[in-house]
């Protein structure tokens, strides 16, 4: 989720900033909404005495455009006219650059959530360094906001049917959605051999020449996918038991339903699409 250019992320806000503007308020991942289920929006209000219900861990998440933009957790339930869904489940029903801000305040309310106490000796944590880590005022251990390497990979091959694509299904994986392979880094491993070993426990199949796309904070609940395509080389697709349902290899003109525009898989898809047919409806949808 690529935050918007009108957006100007920040963790402490300006001292002259008022507690008014954009209110992200979330029961653990679950943003508080209001209005009609295919046009749901965010709470705006001048204080958080105006929230339709208490909050508590405040914190400054940057300016939209002028309008400031704060992240909360609920002390209680949803009042009548309001109600909490997960940010994923609000995509195609809310604007783009909202759920890109939602995706920052969430990360921000669930860092304060399960950092409240001190991991090495149990002391309740204090906000530290303008509220980018807490600390410990018993031991001295601070804690920062985790973000968790992954890496992504399209394999793709170029055959007597045109370019095919590597698609796999997970059990996870909403609808009938297919995407790219997906795997997080394992300590001392590089992204590299990341990409190699889950293409080869995944489905079976060895890579030769990576192609670096790009990267996105993801916040569900916490990554940072790092995309990259790779030539195939040598297997056939076997896939591993309880973590891939399904993996084809799909033609261009039979492919299956994609991730989410808002997803770094389907700018990855796009563009490995664009190089070969620039005008495939699927750069469009």
């Amino acid at each position: 989720m690529i935050l918007p250019p009108s957006f100007e992320p920040l963790w402490a806000a300006p001292a002259h900033t008022a507690p008014g503007g954009l209110w992200f308020v979330f029961q653990r991942a679950n943003l508080l909404i209001s209005g009609p289920k295919n046009g749901p929006m965010i709470l705006e209000a001048a204080a958080p005495d105006e929230l339709p219900l208490p909050v508590s861990d405040i914190r400054f998440v940057g300016f939209l455009g002028d309008t400031a933009c704060w992240a909360a957790r609920a002390e209680g339930e949803a009042p009548e006219g309001f109600r909490f869904e997960g940010v994923r489940g609000l995509f195609n029903r809310m604007s783009d650059e909202m759920l890109a801000v939602a995706g920052r305040a969430v990360q921000i309310v669930e860092f304060d959530r399960t950092h409240h106490f001190c991991g090495a000796c149990a002391t309740p944590t204090v906000i530290h360094e303008g509220g980018r880590s807490r600390k410990c005022p018993n031991c001295g251990e601070t804690a920062y906001p985790r973000v968790a390497p992954a890496m992504m990979v399209l394999i793709k091959r170029d055959s007597g049917f045109g370019r095919e694509l590597l698609l796999a299904r997970s059990p996870r994986f909403p609808g009938a959605m297919y995407s790219a392979l997906a795997g997080f880094v394992e300590p001392s491993e590089s992204i590299e051999d990341c990409i190699h070993r889950e293409a080869f426990e995944e489905v079976g199949v060895k890579l030769s020449r990576l192609y670096y796309h790009g990267s996105q904070g993801w916040p569900f609940p916490h990554s940072l996918m790092i995309a990259f395509v790779a030539d195939y080389a040598s297997g056939d697709i076997v896939c591993q038991d309880d973590e891939i349902e399904d993996a084809q290899w799909f033609t261009l003109d039979n492919l299956p339903q994609l991730p989410h525009r808002l997803s770094i898989a389907r700018r990855l898809i796009n563009s490995t699409i664009a190089e070969v047919a620039p005008d495939h409806p699927a750069l469009n949808a």
